[in-house]
C-alpha cells in the first residue's frame, strides 16, 4: 500500500503525569484512554507545533508490502541518535510528529485479565477500572488444561484491543510470569503456573498465542490478516524466585540446572509460541546481574534457544545495579555508573529500558548518548550507535507487527474491536459500567474457577453401609437445609483477586461472585426452601481471634464450609511467606469447627502450599485453588454441588511443613545433607500430597499400557499408548500423566527421579473408554554434561509411566526401554549479528546500516540440538564451523545487496532495503536466518 504524501503537523496536548508511586491513587491521575479529543499523535509532553518535514509518498517504512523488519529499519534510519535512544524508554517513548509516530507505552500488565495501561508519560501504567479479572496464573496451572489457558487468552486480548488508545497503541504486555514455583513461599507463586518447566511451558506458551493472535502452533492466525493482535512478554529471565532480595540477590547455579530447570519453560515457550519480549530479572546470575548477563541474554536465549524477539529489563533493573546492588565491573575499584550500566546493558542486549519503577533519573534516553561519546567498552565490544539502531529496530518491527503504521481499516484486530466496543466509547472510569465484562467473559472467568479447583480429600461421612462421600452436596430439592459458611475470605468485597489486578469499582464489583453468594444462590436455586448463612468465623479481618459465636452456632447445619486463604499482607511482589502455615488462627478455627460439626468442607484460596497437617485428619473434604478470580463463588458453587466435576490437579508439590523446606535463598534442586531436595524431581521427603495429584467424582481406570518398541535409539521417539475408562457413572475429565525415569543411572550423575514429559486430559462419559497416545522425542531427555559443554543422552534403561500423579503409588502402568547410541547433530538454530568487514576492529559487533560498497560479514553462529555453538559467539569467543557445514546466501533485493552466483555475498549496492537470507546445511539437517541490511541515501 502506498500512502498519499501527507502533512505531519503535529499538536501536543499537556496531561497531568502521575507520580512513581504504586498507589492507586497516584496512578489515576491525568485523563484515560479516549478522555481527551485530541489529534491521534498526542503525546504527554508540553504542547508543540512542528511542520518541519513532509513524509514522502513512497517512504519504505509507510509501504505494507516490505517486510515489518524492513519497514522498521527505514523508519529507525531516519531518526537522530538521541530520538532513537528516548524510543528505547517504557514509560513512554515519546512522538516522534514528523515521522507521524505515537507516543508509546510498553509498560502494560494483563497477568490474568488487563490491567494496566502505559498512556501516561513518565510514570508507573495508570490501573484500568472495570476490565475483567480472571483467576491467576497458578489456578490456570491446576487446570492442566492449555486449550482452556488459550481461549481465555484470547478474551483477554480481544479487551486489550477494546479498551487500549486508538486500539493500536501500548500494545504490549508485561505478562506472563513463567517463573517456576520451586519455593512455596516465595511472594510471587500466584504468577507461576507450575514448579514444573514442561507443565509450566506447555500453558504458557497458549497465552502467548491466545493473546498474540496466534494458533496453538505459534502461527498467525488467517483472521487477523498477518497481524499480532498483542505482544507478549515472558519474564523474569532468569531464576528470580525470592522477593526479599530480589534487587540485588544473587541466584547461584550450575550451569546444568540453569539450563535444564531455570531456562527450561523459556526455551520451551520460545519453541512453542515465539513470544515477542522476554524480561530479564533484578537478580544477578552467577555474580552477573540479569540485564548485563551476555551468557543468558545472548548465548543462551538468542543463539541456543532461538528467541528473534525484544528484551526489556525489569523496571528498572538497570538502576539498581548502581544504587542498590551496588555491582562492580571486573577490574572497578567502585560501583557500575550510569553511563556504564546502560552501556552494557544494551550491548549485553536489552532493547528496551524500563525506566520507571524504582528508577532514578538516568535511563536509556538520557544516558545512552553520554555513553557513546564517552567510547565505552563492554563485555562485548565498544558501545556505539549502530547498538542502539540494532535495539529501535526491534522496537519498531514490533510495533509494525500489529499495524499501529497501517490504515485502520485493513487491520483486523481494530475493526473487530471497533465492532464489538465504538471507538472512543470506553473511558477508564466507573462510568464505564463494566462494559467490557461481557457474559462471554465473565463465563470464562466462572469456568476456570471450576476447573481449576482441586479437590484433595473427600471422605466419607455417615455410619457403616450408609456412609458416603461427603462431596458433591446432595441438595434436596425442597424443605429444611441448613449450610454455614464460615471465613473471612468466603464475604470478602471487593473480592481479592491476586497480584496485579484491574481495580473494581462499583460496576465491576456488581459482576463480582464472593464464595458466600456463589454457594448461596447456587443451593437456593435448587432448594428454595434452604437456609445459607454466613458466619465471620474470625473478630475481624486481623483473622487473631475466633469467632466463637460463629463456632458455637454451627452444630446443626447440615453442611459447614469453611473457606480460609491469604491475601497481599502476606504474601506478595516484595513480601515472602516466612511460613507456609495458614495465615491467623484459620488452623484452629478449622478445628473448632470441625469439632462441632462432622460435615465440614474446607475451601482454600490461597498463593499455594499451605500446612495441614493440624487439622486434614478431622475434615471431611478438602479443597483448593489460587486466587480465582471475579466469579470465584459460582465456580466453586459449581464443584461443591456437582454442576462441574472436579478436574483440577496439583501444578506443585504440597509439602508438609516449614521443616522441609531449604533457605529460600537455596536455588539448588537435589537432596544432600542439609535439604531434602526440591520439586517431585528431587524431593526426598513425605509430601501431604504429591505433585499431579487431583480426586474426581468420578472413578478412572488405566490400562492396556503399550510401547511401540522396547529398544530405541537416542535420536528416535519413544510412543506409549494406554487405554483410559470412566468406571463410575458419573460423567468427568482426567489428566493422564506421563513421567519418565533413568531407574539404573549411577547415583553420583544426580539425574531425577522422574520427569514429566506428557499429559492429557479428556473427558469420558460414564463407561466411556478412549485410548491416548503419548509421544516423546528421546533428544528432549538428554542431560547436559558440564565438562562436555553439551547434551547427552544418557544409555541404558528408561521407565515410562502413565499415572494419575508424580507418587510412586499412583502410577497405573510402567514399561520400560532401552536407549542406546549418541544424538545425532542437527541444526537446531541459526543467528547473524551481519558487521562490515573490518567492524570488528571498532568494537562494532552489530549493525542495521551499511555503507555502499561496503562488504558483509554476516557472524553467523549455528547451534546444535545438543547445544553446542559455532562459529561468531561473542567478542573473542569464536568457534570453527564443522568442516561439513554449507552456506548459501540470498537477497531479496539484489539493487541492494549482490549475492554471487555460488550464494557468497559480494558488497551491498544501491540504497535502499533488502533481506539476506543464510541457507544452512549440515548433514541431512538444515536451518535459516535472515537479516537486514540498509544502506542509506
Amino acid at each position: 500500500m502506498i500512502l498519499k504524501k501527507v502533512s505531519v503537523a503535529f499538536i501536543a496536548l499537556a496531561m497531568p503525569l502521575a507520580g512513581c508511586s504504586t498507589d492507586v491513587e497516584d496512578m489515576l491521575l491525568g485523563a484515560g484512554p479516549n478522555r481527551i479529543v485530541a489529534d491521534e499523535n498526542t503525546t504527554a509532553d508540553t504542547a508543540q507545533e512542528d511542520t518541519s518535514d513532509v513524509v514522502e509518498d513512497d517512504a519504505i517504512y509507510l509501504n505494507s508490502m516490505y517486510s515489518p523488519e524492513e519497514r522498521a529499519a527505514d523508519l529507525v534510519s531516519r531518526m537522530t541518535l538521541e530520538e532513537k535512544a528516548l524510543q528505547l524508554n517504557s514509560s513512554q517513548a515519546p512522538a516522534i510528529p514528523r515521522l507521524g509516530l505515537n507516543a508509546y507505552g510498553w509498560w502494560n500488565e494483563a497477568a490474568h485479565g488487563v490491567a494496566r495501561e502505559q498512556y501516561n508519560h513518565d510514570a508507573n501504567p495508570y490501573i484500568l477500572i472495570n476490565t475483567t479479572s480472571y483467576p491467576v496464573d497458578l489456578s490456570l496451572g491446576a487446570t492442566w488444561d492449555p486449550e482452556l489457558m488459550y481461549e481465555e487468552a484470547t478474551l483477554i486480548s480481544d479487551e486489550a484491543r477494546d479498551v487500549f488508545r486508538q486500539n493500536m497503541l501500548d500494545l504490549n504486555f508485561y505478562s506472563p510470569t513463567i517463573n517456576l514455583s520451586r519455593d512455596p513461599r516465595w511472594g510471587r507463586n500466584d504468577e507461576a503456573f507450575s514448579e514444573d518447566p514442561y507443565l509450566t511451558a506447555a500453558i504458557a506458551a497458549q497465552f502467548v498465542n491466545g493473546m498474540e493472535g496466534k494458533n496453538m502452533q505459534g502461527q498467525p492466525l488467517p483472521e487477523g490478516g498477518g497481524y499480532l493482535k498483542v505482544s507478549t512478554t515472558i519474564k523474569h529471565y532468569a531464576a528470580n524466585n525470592s522477593e526479599f532480595d530480589r534487587l540485588v540477590g544473587n541466584s547461584a547455579i550450575d550451569e546444568r540446572t540453569l539450563r535444564e530447570y531455570y531456562t527450561a519453560a523459556f526455551r520451551d515457550v520460545i519453541s512453542i509460541a515465539g513470544p515477542s519480549s522476554i524480561m530479564t530479572a533484578y537478580n544477578a546470575v552467577n555474580g552477573i546481574p540479569s540485564s548485563i548477563n551476555v551468557f543468558l541474554l545472548d548465548t543462551l536465549a538468542r543463539q541456543t534457544f532461538g528467541f528473534n524477539g525484544f528484551f526489556t529489563s525489569d523496571c528498572d533493573a538497570i538502576s539498581t545495579m548502581d544504587g542498590r546492588m551496588e555491582y562492580m565491573l571486573p577490574g572497578a575499584t567502585d560501583p557500575i555508573n550510569e553511563l556504564e550500566r546502560h552501556a552494557y546493558a544494551l550491548t549485553a542486549g536489552v532493547d528496551l529500558n524500563c525506566n520507571k519503577g524504582y528508577h532514578d533519573e538516568f535511563s536509556y534516553g538520557s544516558s545512552l548518548p553520554g555513553a557513546i561519546s564517552a567510547g565505552i567498552s563492554t563485555f562485548t565490544g565498544i558501545v556505539n550507535e549502530n547498538d542502539v539502531d540494532v535495539a529501535a529496530m526491534r522496537l519498531m518491527t514490533t510495533r509494525m507487527k500489529m499495524g499501529e503504521f497501517d490504515d485502520a481499516t485493513l487491520v483486523p484486530w481494530v475493526m473487530q474491536a471497533r465492532e464489538r466496543l465504538p471507538e472512543g466509547t470506553w473511558v477508564n472510569g466507573d462510568e464505564n459500567g463494566a462494559i467490557t465484562q461481557t457474559a462471554d467473559r465473565l463465563a470464562m472467568a466462572r469456568r476456570v474457577a471450576a476447573e481449576s479447583i482441586v479437590m484433595l480429600k473427600n471422605g466419607p461421612v455417615g455410619d457403616g453401609c450408609h456412609s458416603k462421600p461427603l462431596l458433591p452436596l446432595q441438595v434436596p430439592e425442597r424443605g429444611e437445609y441448613k449450610v454455614a459458611v464460615v471465613g473471612y475470605f468466603a464475604d470478602l468485597s471487593p473480592v481479592f483477586l491476586g497480584g496485579y489486578p484491574s481495580i473494581q469499582e462499583s460496576a465491576g464489583i456488581a459482576n463480582e461472585v464472593t464464595g458466600y453468594e456463589g454457594i448461596a444462590a447456587a443451593i437456593k436455586a435448587k432448594n428454595p426452601d434452604a437456609t445459607v448463612t454466613y458466619l465471620p468465623g474470625t473478630t475481624s479481618g486481623d483473622l487473631d481471634e475466633i469467632d466463637q459465636a460463629s463456632v458455637e452456632s454451627i452444630a446443626d447445619y447440615d453442611v459447614v464450609v469453611v473457606y480460609v486463604g491469604d491475601d497481599e499482607r502476606h504474601s506478595r511482589e516484595d513480601v515472602d511467606r516466612q511460613t507456609i502455615a495458614l495465615p491467623g488462627i484459620q488452623s484452629e478455627l478449622i478445628r473448632a469447627v470441625a469439632s462441632q460439626n462432622p460435615n465440614t468442607v474446607v475451601y482454600m484460596e490461597t498463593v499455594g502450599t499451605v500446612d495441614v497437617t493440624g487439622f486434614e485428619p478431622s475434615v471431611s473434604a478438602l479443597l483448593w485453588s489460587s486466587q480465582n478470580g471475579q466469579r470465584k463463588g459460582e465456580g466453586l458453587a459449581d464443584v461443591l454441588l456437582g454442576t462441574v466435576n472436579p478436574s483440577g490437579h496439583l501444578p506443585f508439590t504440597w509439602y508438609r511443613d516449614d521443616a522441609q523446606l531449604p533457605p529460600i535463598t537455596d536455588y539448588s534442586l537435589i537432596a544432600d545433607d542439609d535439604s531434602p531436595g526440591r520439586t517431585y524431581m528431587y524431593f526426598e521427603g513425605e509430601a501431604s500430597y504429591p505433585f499431579g495429584h487431583g480426586l474426581s467424582y468420578s472413578d478412572f481406570r488405566i490400562s492396556h499400557m503399550r510401547l511401540q518398541r522396547g529398544h530405541v535409539n537416542a535420536n528416535g521417539q519413544i510412543v506409549a499408548t494406554a487405554t483410559v475408562t470412566n468406571t463410575s457413572d458419573v460423567a468427568g475429565a482426567e489428566v493422564v500423566q506421563l513421567y519418565v525415569s533413568t531407574p539404573h543411572a549411577p547415583a553420583c550423575l544426580n539425574r531425577p527421579k522422574k520427569r514429566l514429559r506428557g499429559f492429557k486430559k479428556i473427558f469420558l462419559n460414564p463407561g466411556e473408554s478412549k485410548r491416548v497416545q503419548f509421544v516423546v522425542d528421546v533428544p528432549s531427555l538428554a542431560f547436559f554434561d558440564e565438562q562436555l559443554g553439551r547434551r547427552v543422552v544418557d544409555n541404558g534403561t528408561y521407565g515410562i509411566a502413565i499415572a494419575k500423579s508424580a507418587a510412586d503409588a499412583d502410577v497405573a502402568q510402567r514399561s520400560y526401554v532401552s536407549v542406546s547410541g549418541v544424538l545425532q547433530p542437527k541444526i537446531a538454530v541459526v543467528t547473524a549479528k551481519p558487521i562490515v568487514v573490518g567492524d570488528n576492529a571498532d568494537g562494532v559487533t552489530h549493525r542495521v546500516f551499511f555503507p555502499r560498497q561496503s562488504s558483509i560479514d554476516p557472524q553467523l553462529t549455528v547451534s546444535l540440538n545438543d547445544d553446542r555453538l559455532f562459529g561468531y559467539v561473542t567478542r573473542g569467543e569464536s568457534v570453527s564451523m564443522p568442516p561439513r557445514l554449507r552456506i548459501r546466501y540470498t537477497s531479496s533485493n539484489p539493487d541492494v545487496v549482490r549475492v554471487g552466483r555460488g550464494g557468497d555475498i559480494q558488497t551491498t549496492a544501491q540504497s535502499g532495503v533488502a533481506t539476506v537470507t543464510a541457507n544452512v546445511q549440515y548433514g541431512r539437517s538444515s536451518g535459516t536466518t535472515s537479516f537486514v541490511v540498509y544502506v542509506p541515501q
